[in-house]
């Protein structure tokens, strides 16, 4: 069986699943205390899949930075 072309993982590629592996649920559902050892792993609840969004920092923040790094004259 091959694996779809939308499952592969591409050189450089960090994209957020929207679907998660039965280890995964089984993992996430342990760490809120839904899941305990022992519990069937079929018909799991569903588990909301949390997409992180990165900010760009402000040019502001970026000055600062520059302005700490001044060569460590006194």
């Amino acid at each position: 069986m091959t694996i779809d072309k939308s499952l592969k993982v591409k050189r450089g590629m960090n994209s957020s699943r929207s679907v998660l592996t039965r280890v995964e649920r089984i993992k996430t559902l342990q760490e809120t205390d839904r899941w305990s050892e022992g519990d069937s792993p079929l018909g799991l609840p569903k588990v909301r899949v949390r997409k992180l969004a990165l900010r760009k920092k402000k040019k502001k923040a970026k000055e600062e930075e520059g302005d700490g790094d001044s060569g460590g004259e006194s």
